[in-house]
């Protein structure tokens, strides 16, 4: 998927929600119908041309952003006399520098009007702009091949397979849909469609993208589990954004190497361990599925999708890890919380609070694993506390907790002093640290 900056925007008196993409991505994720790799190496593409907007450089790696709208109503496919606007694409997707002048073959195959290859004298891949007969669209077939592969060789094996009638090419239209939210989840169908093993499954705010096979139970059994847990998070933690134009995607590999060169796409090697992860530029909630693990599954999908879901409801404002991790857990444990602790040990970690309170990432992850454990356990408690222990503090002095938290974190975008507004004074943090050691000490 694209990757995406988001913004907060305000029309009246709505405070809302805007995702703007970066354009090089739009235009590639909506060219591109396919990508495969075998054993040795080669690559295959396959794309169906649409006119680049003029300030696309895919090879710079520009970052000009655009709504989906705005993107929609710029892009035209070049028609098949415009070979000036069909260089121009061709040429942005190439992974080698093309020819000035498309060569054709020398016997124009059955079911195309035109075809010609553009890769020039560099034999280390077969650039092919392809015409089918009774179109206006230009598809193009990109092979990169191995060192050491015979041009003339798998020239022909690529003639073979793809001017073969049974070659089907993808619909050279995009399905054509009104608003941000079908429009995003148009373009993840389009992002799976070319490949058998890949099913969309759809709900309002959802689309889970799943290449499980037999696990299709599960993918259902996900669905609605996101659907019901996406509605409990927006009631538990309102932020007063509107996120209407939002999709959550979700994208279920049933490979774990499939899963873990998603990782290193994203540059993640360091959470090979992991079952799930949210990848904020990319929109995406990704996870692998292996046999005999879906319980354990729904509970990290339900932690990660939180995450997804705070990152829209504070238009990717940073949330301090208290709150972001704590609720996280909570939501992954049931709404609930394991945590046991002798009296001696609740008031030692009672001291902890305060600084855990004001800490920013860096200093949330740092340390052994037995300390960032411990760091995440007592975030899950104080967000339990403020659920379930707060409300039955007399007088309900932390009622407002949260409320204000947002707010200030909204007006000001910054976390510490949305934790300051949440916790305005020391008597104010003596009290509610008080009342967590008397919650704990009593469960």
């Amino acid at each position: 998927m694209p990757r995406a900056s988001g913004y907060l925007c305000r029309d009246g008196e709505e405070t809302f929600f805007e995702d703007r993409f970066n354009v090089a991505d739009l235009w590639c994720s909506h060219v591109i119908d396919g990508r495969w790799t075998d054993d040795d190496g080669r690559l295959f593409m396959l794309s169906t041309l649409r006119e680049p907007p003029v300030y696309v450089d895919v090879e710079a790696d520009v970052h000009q952003v655009s709504t989906r709208t705005a993107y929609e109503s710029s892009v035209k496919c070049p028609e098949w006399r415009d070979k000036r606007r069909l260089v121009d694409a061709i040429a942005a997707l190439s992974p080698i520098e093309i020819a000035e002048k498309g060569a054709r073959p020398r016997q124009m195959p059955r079911g195309f009007k035109d075809v010609r290859y553009w890769q020039g004298t560099n034999e280390t891949a077969i650039v092919c702009a392809l015409l089918p007969e009774d179109d206006r669209v230009w598809r193009l077939a990109i092979w990169t091949l191995s060192e050491g592969d015979d041009f003339s060789e798998m020239l022909k094996k690529f003639e073979d397979e793809v001017f073969d009638r049974k070659f089907k090419l993808p619909a050279a239209k995009l399905e054509t849909v009104k608003g941000e939210r079908e429009l995003l989840r148009r373009d993840a169908r389009h992002s799976v469609s070319a490949y058998r093993e890949w099913r969309v499954t759809d709900a309002d705010e959802f689309s889970v993208l799943d290449s499980t096979g037999t696990s299709r139970d599960f993918v259902v059994t996900l669905t609605n589990d996101l659907k019901n847990m996406r509605a409990l998070y927006a009631k538990t933690l309102p932020t007063g954004i509107s996120t209407s134009n939002s999709l959550a995607v979700a994208r279920i590999y049933g490979s774990r190497d499939d899963y873990l060169d998603a990782l290193e796409v994203e540059g993640l090697t360091n959470m090979n361990w992991t079952a799930a992860y949210w990848a904020p530029s990319r929109r995406e909630l990704v996870a692998s599925i292996r046999e005999g693990d879906t319980e354990e599954l729904l509970r990290t999908v339900r932690h990660e999708a939180f995450h997804q879901y705070l990152s829209y409801a504070t238009a990717f404002i940073s949330v301090s890890p208290w709150l972001n991790e704590g609720y996280a857990q909570y939501f992954e444990h049931g709404m609930d919380s394991t945590f046991k602790a002798t009296a001696d040990e609740i008031d030692a970690y009672a001291k902890l609070l305060p600084p855990l309170l004001i800490m920013d990432y860096p200093e949330f992850y740092s340390g052994s694993d037995a300390e960032r454990l411990l760091k995440y356990r007592l975030a899950e408690t104080i967000t339990v506390f403020i659920e379930k222990g707060a409300p039955l503090v007399r007088f309900q002095p932390f009622a407002k907790v949260k409320e204000n938290y947002f707010k200030v974190l909204i007006k000001t975008q910054d976390m510490r002093l949305a934790t300051a507004a949440a916790f305005p004074n020391r008597d104010f943090l003596d009290y509610f640290v008080n009342e967590w050691k008397r919650y704990w000490k009593n469960k």
